[in-house]
């Protein structure tokens, strides 16, 4: 490495966060600018490790210990380059990834991680800045045409690699605006929008062609896709939430976390919402019901919107604020962790059971609840909950968001219509090449692996563009 006692020498530094007061009037991005000398600093601490456990943490395999030392010693060509060999949106980990990587960073045994996200992203945004990334059009056409249905981070990824390839590809997006989940389900105080543009646009420019609009499936015939596109990629995501079947579930003012922050996103990016009825938390109490990031989000979301209050509860136990004995390095710790959005106001409450919703005139008002204990099984095996007698207790809540996750893809329309085979789970079946149980019909991302994560979305959509490429061709692949 370019500094040998790095990460000695130097302390961890990441961007500061705005000013609470300032940001929650906002949807701007939630950091302070950074200088870039601080940032070659920050990469000098990656260490000369000899066994480097980030590649092991990170699913796309990226090249961190090579893309440090590049930034370190200035080489921001080299940097870009090395950094778009396994990840074609560094940017999107780069803001909204839970940074598996620094959780198995050998620094990270004794001291902090090197901050590889923040690294990541200020690559991505030196390339821009210095003209480094660019449209890469392929060179010669196969005259082979792809439908890629679902515009996602896993639809983008395989767009892209195989528009590189030669192909001509359409990507399908039912809604208005291409990105998925991550311009509809992520805040832009998270990730703004101008962002995901700026790679749709160089997208374009290597020849993708991109559908909005349009519901495959259902005002697009599936026999129709056939007969114009010779293989076709399902990776319309896991869209169809968990929901919470208790007395009172019928009341106004309880709604899934998606169509919240959906129709947040949407009002930010200028849709048209005449015709929706409006989800905001504005003047109410609101209780958040899932401690996970979609549950922070919300919280975030409501914070700005103006909430009276905001609470958030969770069926599962505290974690604990260090990493668990459970999960040591350089696994994943399960630890309790605080998001930006708890730091601006809000209650949090675990292993919570939310019994009933109770209403006024048909709109919800309160939560009935009551506290759980999780002993220990005999047998050794899951950990069972139980109501603690007495411990019932009623939450003020005007808006209640659902954000306990996602079951399975939704089953109308395209995946009836092409009758590919699902799972025990419900997701598209595929096998080690990603095709489904019908010729010539792909599926990667959400839709065949469940609810994941961004950066295996992408893992997910590069590789099955990897297998489409392969299958076109009646062989090997071109594609890295």
């Amino acid at each position: 490495m370019g500094k040998i006692t790095g990460f000695i020498e130097i302390e961890r530094v990441t961007p500061s966060l705005r000013p609470v007061a300032e940001r929650i009037t906002d949807w701007d991005s939630l950091y302070q600018p950074f200088a870039r000398e601080r940032i070659q600093e920050q990469a000098a601490r990656c260490m000369d490790c000899g066994i480097p456990f980030c590649h092991n943490g990170c699913t796309l395999g990226n090249l961190i210990p090579q893309w440090n030392d590049w930034v370190y010693k200035g080489e921001w060509a080299l940097a870009v380059e090395t950094l778009h060999r396994t990840n074609n949106f560094p940017e999107f980990t780069g803001h909204v990834c839970p940074a598996l990587c620094e959780a198995s960073c050998v620094v990270g045994i004794n001291r902090e991680a090197v901050s590889i996200r923040q690294i990541e992203r200020t690559i991505v945004e030196e390339g821009f800045a210095r003209g480094l990334i660019v449209p890469r059009p392929a060179k010669v056409l196969s005259g082979k045409r792809v439908a890629v249905i679902g515009s996602g981070p896993a639809g983008m990824a395989a767009a892209q690699q195989l528009t590189r390839a030669g192909h001509s590809v359409t990507l399908f997006e039912k809604a208005r605006k291409a990105g998925g989940l991550l311009r509809y389900g992520i805040p832009n105080f998270k990730l703004e929008k101008q962002i995901i543009d700026r790679r749709l646009q160089q997208m374009i420019e290597e020849g993708l062609t991109i559908r909005t609009g349009v519901n495959v499936g259902v005002d697009f015939s599936v026999e129709q896709l056939r007969q114009e596109y010779a293989a076709i990629l399902l990776t319309g995501g896991s869209e169809q939430p968990r929901d919470l079947p208790i007395p009172g579930r019928e009341l106004r003012g309880i709604h899934y976390a998606m169509d919240f922050l959906g129709q947040q996103n949407r009002r930010l990016g200028g849709e048209d919402l005449a015709n929706e009825v409006a989800i905001v938390a504005t003047n109410r109490h609101v209780v958040v019901i899932g401690g996970g990031d979609t549950g922070a989000d919300c919280v975030g979301t409501s914070v700005r919107q103006g909430a009276k209050s905001v609470t958030q509860i969770e069926l599962l136990p505290k974690p604990p604020k260090d990493r668990s004995p459970e999960t040591p390095w350089p696994l994943w710790p399960i630890q309790l962790r605080t998001s930006t959005s708890h730091m601006e106001g809000c209650t949090q409450e675990w292993s919570i059971l939310t019994k009933g919703f109770e209403g006024e005139e048909g709109q919800v008002k309160r939560l009935h609840c009551v506290r759980l204990n999780w002993p220990e099984p005999e047998d050794g095996g899951r950990p069972g909950m139980v109501e603690i007698p007495g411990s019932e207790f009623v939450l003020s809540a005007e808006l209640v968001l659902l954000a306990m996750g996602f079951v399975a893809p939704v089953k109308g329309g395209l995946l009836e219509g092409l009758g590919v085979a699902l799972d025990a789970r419900g997701n598209v079946q595929v096998d080690g090449g990603y095709a489904t149980s019908v010729e010539g019909v792909f599926a990667a991302g959400d839709m065949a692996t469940g609810q994941s994560l961004v950066l295996k979305a992408i893992h997910g959509g590069r590789q099955a563009a990897k297998a489409i490429d392969g299958w076109l061709r009646g062989g090997a692949s071109v594609l890295p």
